[in-house]
């Protein structure tokens, strides 16, 4: 065993099993960084959580939301259709009676619950197409009032078309002015392919000139023919975007032809374009026009192992690493990670590998930020009387 120095951390994390496969780790924080880890580390700490050889992971990404309209299902009534195009009209209907505060409590209660669950990074678009801009005012002040708790990221997003909602241009630029990090956009929402791919030249341009990153809703359509993707990597290239732009959505290329989407995935490639996919809510709203078989979109880490046929270990881990460490490299945030000289945020999950992580869903036992312990679940493990017996319940196999 080793001894770590004299000093005193702030937290220690023992018997912990990483994302990587290593077991009996200790890590130590300080000062709100990890400051070591090493197998089995004798340190002193103001607290000590023992991790009885349960898995501890860096902080859960959601790398795409919508925090203002959180919590509004059913208002004002529900999406019959289930389609996109019902949802923005609803969402049009619902806005004009939308208050700062409204929008303001229900972000914080969605936060609440993401902090129990240990996602702690957010990307959320907010809607710019509204001249008072509420939106934007309220979920800045959210992300001021929950910077020590979740790094909250947003995304300047005209809902309603760039170049079809007349005031766009004012109210991007006023909301970038404010604060807000990304620029967004939606081309396949304007009247027209072609002006889909000129709001795509502007808002890059922009992006460009301020320095930011690059977000955009890109081809949520089953249309195959929908292709402001290849618009997007070029002006990636063109304007010198590379690596700092992400397409969400992006379900028209589950309709498309193979030979196309042979020339599409390297010209993203080259331009070092993330691809977010929007599982629980694509899932949900493609092949709405479909007679059958249907199509469908992907679905989030669990749903997405059996829906997309990765049930090898290996595809398992990848996806982990999707709501891990992709999305937060996809959000440029720095720090991340398991690894002496990281922020010190942690979840401790009741399971022993990244792959029971995936398909028991587990219980999030304690989440920690900064090397603060700001969530946890009381109880280890809950006991269970059963045939006689009274045990803990551990949710895998006993070993042979």
């Amino acid at each position: 065993m080793t001894r770590a120095n004299d000093t005193m951390f702030d937290l220690v994390v023992t018997n912990a099993v990483l994302p990587d496969g290593r077991d009996r780790m200790t890590i130590a924080c300080r000062d709100g960084r990890i400051a070591s880890v090493e197998r089995d580390l004798r340190a002193e700490a103001q607290r000590t959580i023992d991790a009885k050889g349960e898995l501890v992971s860096p902080p859960f990404v959601d790398a795409h939301f919508h925090m203002d309209s959180a919590l509004t299902y059913g208002m004002p009534r529900v999406n019959r259709s289930g389609t996109l195009l019902e949802g923005i009209q609803l969402w049009a209907e619902l806005k004009p009676s939308l208050t700062h505060d409204a929008i303001r409590d229900r972000a914080l209660e969605l936060c609440r619950w993401a902090v129990a669950r240990g996602t702690l990074i957010i990307r959320s678009h907010v809607d710019v197409c509204d001249p008072n801009l509420k939106a934007v005012k309220a979920l800045l002040e959210v992300r001021e009032l929950v910077r020590n708790e979740i790094d909250l990221q947003l995304v300047a997003f005209p809902q309603d078309g760039y170049l079809r909602w007349p005031e766009a241009e004012r109210t991007l630029a006023a909301a970038l002015d404010m604060g807000v990090d990304v620029v967004g956009g939606i081309p396949h929402f304007e009247r027209t392919m072609a002006d889909g791919a000129a709001s795509i030249e502007r808002l890059c341009r922009i992006a460009a000139e301020r320095h930011l990153l690059v977000d955009m809703h890109c081809d949520e359509s089953d249309d195959p023919l929908s292709r402001h993707i290849e618009v997007l990597a070029r002006e990636t290239v063109r304007q010198g975007l590379h690596g700092r732009v992400t397409a969400s959505h992006l379900t028209a290329m589950h309709s498309m032809d193979n030979y196309y989407v042979s020339k599409l995935m390297p010209l993203m490639r080259e331009a070092g374009i993330t691809a977010v996919a929007n599982p629980l809510i694509n899932i949900t709203l493609q092949g709405r026009h479909d007679t059958y078989p249907k199509r469908r979109g992907m679905n989030v880490a669990h749903m997405g192992l059996h829906v997309g046929h990765m049930t090898g270990d290996a595809e398992m881990r990848a996806m982990f690493d999707c709501v891990t460490v992709n999305g937060a490299r996809a959000l440029h945030r720095d720090g991340y990670g398991l690894a002496a000289g990281c922020w010190a945020d942690l979840v401790l999950l009741q399971a022993g590998s990244v792959i029971d992580a995936i398909r028991l869903r587990p219980a999030r036992l304690a989440v920690i930020r900064r090397g603060r312990v700001i969530a946890e679940t009381p109880g280890v493990r809950p006991v269970v009387t059963l045939a006689g017996k009274t045990e803990e319940v551990t949710f895998r196999p006993r070993s042979a």
